[in-house]
């Protein structure tokens, strides 16, 4: 006869209030700006990734194991960056870390993770050389590189633009990066330049570039920005009387735009993988679930950590995890590559990069970019 501790047991276990022996708790690090002036990424990557995670938990978890995520707030700082990578990898004993938002603090961040062999996936990360430090570098953000010369191109065959006029933040690595392979883009397409000027993280008045600009008399205006001050710059030169469309980057790319420049946020041309008007079954089913569950449109970013989770869970599934934390990350790691995904943002591969010496270092994205243009507040797709 079964004992009285037996019997209750088993009845638990039946009830499922007892979880199964092998099952167990997967910690996965979140780093991400939710404060700050990088929070409107931020936020949005953290709704991406937790959505994601909920879907992958209702349908079972990884191989029965549950997801758990561990959020921590880097304020766009890369000191920050810094510290909250320590605490995920050292003191939470996270199996890989999601982030950061910003490539100014994953180029000071992604380090502690390369030394400590732990994964840092990066999704909003587009800087030229994040994947060049190491071997434990993942993205699944295109690249500035990759994505620059297409916008150009399809904006031009669209608009007949000859000329051009450049601006850019000269204070931050993404927005730095940007100039650099919109400079190379332009250079390679022969479009000429008629003037190039600057502005600082946190600057608010625009108007003497602006006005430089303007007696320029370019075609367009190319802009690497980040959307705080992006959006500005797009009101003030509407308010100059400067009509003419602006290309911008990936830190552009985001459904803000028509909230922070309201009525000048027309004939913004981007470029990324995802779009909110690409039709696709599993787009479809992304933007949905974002919007049941949060009560608003999804943006790019929340779109890319979204697929990232779905990504990271495959790579996770197909290894055998002992509870041995230091070889459980090295086989993460070990998988990672051969990971492929068709989500939100199309058909996905990661692409071995070179690190600074020569060598293979880290992974980035595969993938063909949409350009779009701003229209009526929404992004239209042009080919």
């Amino acid at each position: 006869m079964k004992s009285t501790m037996t019997k209750l047991l088993s009845a638990l276990v039946a009830t499922g209030m007892v979880a199964a022996a092998h099952a167990a708790d997967l910690k996965i690090g979140v780093a991400e700006a939710l404060s700050g002036g990088a929070a409107q990424y931020g936020a949005a990557i953290k709704n991406g990734f937790q959505l994601a995670a909920d879907e992958i938990n209702a349908a079972g978890g990884v191989n029965g194991n549950k997801l758990v995520l561990q959020v921590e707030d880097e304020q766009g700082k890369k000191e920050e960056a810094i510290n909250v990578f320590k605490k995920l990898i050292f003191q939470d004993k996270v199996l890989m870390v999601f982030g950061p938002t910003l490539s100014n603090s994953a180029q000071a961040a992604d380090p502690i993770a390369q030394a400590s062999k732990t994964v840092a996936f990066g999704t909003s990360n587009t800087a030229d050389g994040i994947t060049s430090i190491g071997d434990y570098i993942f993205r699944n953000s295109v690249t500035e590189a990759d994505v620059l010369p297409e916008t150009i191109k399809v904006a031009t065959k669209h608009t007949g633009i000859k000329k051009v006029a450049v601006l850019y933040g000269n204070d931050d690595v993404f927005t730095k990066s940007g100039y650099d392979n919109f400079k190379k883009a332009l250079a390679d397409l022969k479009i000429p330049v008629t003037t190039t000027e600057t502005f600082a993280k946190g600057d608010v008045d625009f108007k003497a570039q602006l006005t430089k600009i303007k007696a320029s008399n370019p075609d367009a205006i190319v802009l690497s920005a980040l959307i705080a001050e992006g959006a500005p710059i797009m009101v003030q030169a509407r308010q100059l009387g400067i009509n003419v469309p602006f290309i911008g980057g990936n830190g552009m790319n985001s459904v803000k735009v028509f909230d922070l420049a309201k009525g000048s946020s027309d004939g913004l041309w981007v470029g990324s993988p995802w779009s909110i008007e690409n039709n696709t079954p599993a787009n479809t089913k992304f933007i949905a679930a974002y919007k049941a569950k949060y009560n608003m449109a999804p943006d790019q970013f929340a779109a890319q950590a979204y697929d990232a989770m779905y990504i990271a869970a495959g790579a996770i599934k197909s290894v055998k995890l002992s509870g041995n934390l230091e070889a459980d990350r090295k086989a993460l790691r070990d998988a990672l590559p051969k990971a492929t995904h068709d989500g939100a943002t199309g058909k996905f591969a990661f692409r071995q990069a070179m690190g600074k010496n020569g060598k293979p270092a880290g992974y980035d994205a595969q993938q063909a970019p949409i350009v779009s243009v701003t229209k009526g507040n929404k992004y239209v797709i042009e080919k």
